[in-house]
């Protein structure tokens, strides 16, 4: 059977050298990815910390988690995207998406749909080396990798994620674990790439997981009954969206609900559906369940915060993924 594969998003939360150093522990505690945030207002550059990381790393695939089309132009992320290859060939990758903190920093919105399928269209044309044009002006880079990098999108909402089967190269989908919902995502996937006439034959699909350690019984329900910010619940971060994949896993929760109001045995099931949460040992078994049943064979771990700690290192999740994830998993 596949071996699971597994990153893990690291916050710019270190000064870059120190940064690199995490990163390089991320390898030799076994995972297969570190994703960088891309938040311009944390005063560190993630496309530094990525070049950083790659130089003090040998297999390590990377890739920023995740870059915004309006807030970096998608010129500037293709020179970014082959920059990075240059220094890691064949272990760097775009993922792009609509944006959330990064947006919200510059005071833009996300991006729609119509915005993301001209950005990824403009990326995969110029890393492949072809003209494009930008009002009145035609370009091309003028150094690329003879494999173009490849654009993922990340996608929480079925419109974007049929557009990543439509037009990107992989797609980072938010939906949770739940057989059902990863059922009903993948069938919007195929959706979109049967309007573009495309094969989703070898299309790399990364399931973004929610990963909340601790080894006390409630700890998936008390993330579920928790508060992102003032006034958004932990289940609506980074997008509602995340609502409409419980759904799927039948549990129907309003966009404005209130957390605390949620039974704590009902919490619990919702976690389960939502992403990973408990001991380690636990957390392994689920993903083992999850490839058995959904056949989600890579993962984006996303460690569980709150708005005031987004940037914290994830330490307990590296120390957990090295003794006793892995070995669970096997490989």
């Amino acid at each position: 059977m596949t071996r699971i594969r597994v990153a893990l998003r690291v916050p710019v939360g270190l000064p870059l050298p120190e940064l690199a150093a995490f990163v390089a522990r991320c390898e030799d505690a076994g995972l297969d990815g570190v994703g960088i945030h891309d938040h311009p207002s944390s005063g560190r550059d993630a496309y530094l910390a990525l070049a950083l990381a790659a130089r003090a790393t040998r297999r390590l695939h990377l890739f920023p988690a995740t870059s915004s089309p309006l807030v970096r132009h998608p010129l500037v992320l293709a020179a970014l995207a082959h920059s990075l290859d240059e220094i890691a060939p064949g272990r760097a990758f775009l993922t792009i998406a609509p944006g959330f903190i990064s947006t919200r920093s510059m005071g833009l919105r996300r991006a729609p749909v119509a915005i993301m399928r001209e950005a990824i269209r403009e990326l995969r044309l110029l890393l492949a080396g072809k003209d494009v044009a930008f009002g009145e002006t035609s370009t091309r880079l003028r150094n690329r990798s003879a494999t173009p990098t490849p654009v993922y999108l990340l996608a929480a909402g079925p419109r974007m994620i049929e557009l990543a089967g439509e037009v990107a190269d992989g797609a980072f989908l938010m939906v949770g674990l739940d057989a059902a919902a990863v059922r009903a995502a993948r069938a919007h996937l195929e959706a979109g790439a049967r309007r573009a006439g495309r094969s989703l034959d070898n299309f790399p699909v990364v399931f973004v997981t929610t990963l909340g350690l601790g080894d006390e019984a409630n700890v998936g329900a008390r993330w579920v009954r928790s508060w992102f910010a003032p006034g958004q619940p932990f289940l609506n971060y980074p997008s509602v969206a995340n609502l409409r994949w419980l759904g799927e896993a039948g549990f129907e929760i309003a966009e404005t609900h209130d957390p605390a109001a949620i039974p704590e045995d009902r919490a619990q099931r919702i976690a389960d559906a939502f992403g990973l949460f408990g001991p380690p040992e636990r957390c392994a078994e689920r993903l083992l369940q999850a490839r058995e049943e959904a056949g989600v064979d890579h993962v984006f771990l996303f460690p569980a915060h709150d708005l005031a700690g987004g940037y914290a290192m994830p330490e307990a999740p590296l120390q957990a993924f090295a003794q006793v994830i892995r070995p669970k998993l096997g490989g």
